[in-house]
């Protein structure tokens, strides 16, 4: 039977590599559809904890998982010799950058030299994690094409962008449409059908470098943009101009206008990450992307300004920064989830601590800090806020009663503007 038929008939097996953020809300959801998937991650802890029934990612609830866990659809290994006996494959794998801001794709080349090995024909592979333009045909077909099999002839590759916003309760795996582009028609077509049968909505685009450069637009887009708004933070604090005030009249436009907030940097998988891949691509064709480099750089000094207010209003009542006791209020990079990938706040931190002060954390979603295990979480009641000299909301949780901080922290750096409407003097803004 042909792939297409067997993905209309729902009679295909799935496969999905990495079970993080992406691949396990993708997994659940093809398993929830019915369709037989099995998951394959590194990690025993992840396996483990998926075939009990388990999650361990805020956008899928052990309910669901352990429905679809007994139900016998989804299963989870680190033996990628299941690939044999599957017809598609999802790649779901981080891709970080290097520090030097390269593209690191080193976790994709892993997964494909893994798939390459028992590569059959029939079989459809698609890329989901975010890479540069090119990373499909020019990286991945080659790999596969080393067994002698023709991509776009005896197997089948396209580039699908995973648009995951952790904590949206909205949008969601299910109903984010699914942007895919494969090196040939048929391979747009069968990727495609593979959502399809998951009853997820597809826009097919002309090529898989088309649906590469999407995701790249879509989170460039957010990085300048906060990078404007973050200069225009600069620049109002200067001129004595309320910021949050411009913000939320201009908001008041109906067109033309799209309100973007200031904020102590940038933080997660996508934002500060993939705008350099596309930069790092350009500069290869031998063009400079200036607004990309630009938005980066006043986006990643953020952290540095923060920490020069503080010390600013401190000096104003006579205090400094050594031997003062901050708490960072928000540790994850955005609100309402326990994922620290970049946040800002451990900039902020260790910028702190390299000008001696006694810092600590509260996050009701973090229970500890791997990235600075010194740190010790801040028991958060009344009595204790008195004793601090400082608190920086970098994240703004709203699960969080701010009214003892309020009324008892002599100084509050609202980085978020969560505290808004309150004018005390305790309490400066970005």
């Amino acid at each position: 039977m042909k792939l297409k038929d067997k993905l209309e008939k729902k009679q295909a097996r799935h496969s999905v590599i990495g079970l993080g953020y992406v691949g396990l809300p993708l997994a659940v959801e093809f398993a929830r559809m019915g369709l037989e998937t099995v998951g394959l991650d590194i990690s025993k802890e992840k396996i483990d904890l998926v075939n009990a029934g388990k999650s361990y990612i805020g956008d899928v609830t052990s309910e669901d998982l352990a429905g679809v866990v007994g139900d016998g659809v989804l299963s989870a290994t680190d033996d990628f010799s299941v690939l044999a006996g599957v017809d598609t494959i999802n790649i779901c794998v981080p891709t970080p950058l290097r520090k030097t801001k390269d593209p690191d794709i080193s976790y994709i080349v892993a997964a494909v030299k893994e798939i390459q090995k028992t590569l059959h024909e029939g079989q459809l592979i698609i890329l989901e994690s975010t890479t540069y333009p090119g990373t499909t045909d020019e990286v991945i077909m080659p790999l596969l094409e080393e067994t002698g099999l023709k991509a776009g002839k005896d197997f089948f590759l396209a580039f699908s962008p995973e648009r995951v916003d952790p904590g949206n309760e909205t949008y969601t795996t299910k109903n984010i449409p699914k942007v895919v582009g494969g090196i040939t028609p048929e391979c747009t077509e069968l990727a495609a059908a593979l959502y399809e049968a998951a009853q997820m909505k597809t826009v097919t685009v002309n090529s898989s470098r088309v649906a590469e450069t999407v995701k790249l637009l879509e989170n460039t887009f957010r990085s300048v943009n906060i990078g404007l708004v973050n200069e225009m933070a600069l620049m109002c604090h200067k001129m004595g101009i309320n910021v949050w005030e411009v913000i939320d009249a201009a908001a008041t436009k109906p067109f033309g206008f799209m309100p973007f907030y200031p904020g102590p940097g940038l933080g997660g998988h996508c934002i500060p990450i993939d705008p350099f891949y596309l930069s790092w691509k350009a500069k290869m064709s031998g063009f400079e992307a200036r607004f990309i480099e630009l938005a980066g750089m006043i986006n990643s000094d953020m952290p540095i300004y923060v920490v020069n207010r503080v010390s600013e209003v401190l000096n104003e009542r006579k205090k400094c920064i050594n031997g003062s006791v901050f708490l960072i209020m928000g540790i994850s990079y955005k609100e309402g989830i326990d994922d620290t990938r970049e946040s800002p706040a451990y900039d902020i931190i260790r910028l702190l601590i390299q000008c001696g002060a006694n810092v600590m954390y509260y996050d009701p979603f973090v229970d500890r800090l791997d990235n600075v295990p010194e740190v010790e979480a801040f028991d958060y009641i009344p009595e204790r806020i008195a004793e601090l000299d400082c608190a920086i909301i970098v994240t703004g949780h709203r699960n969080v009663d701010y009214r003892p901080l309020v009324e008892r922290c002599p100084l509050i750096f609202d980085s978020r503007n969560v505290l808004k409407g309150m004018e005390q003097d305790n309490i400066v803004r970005l």
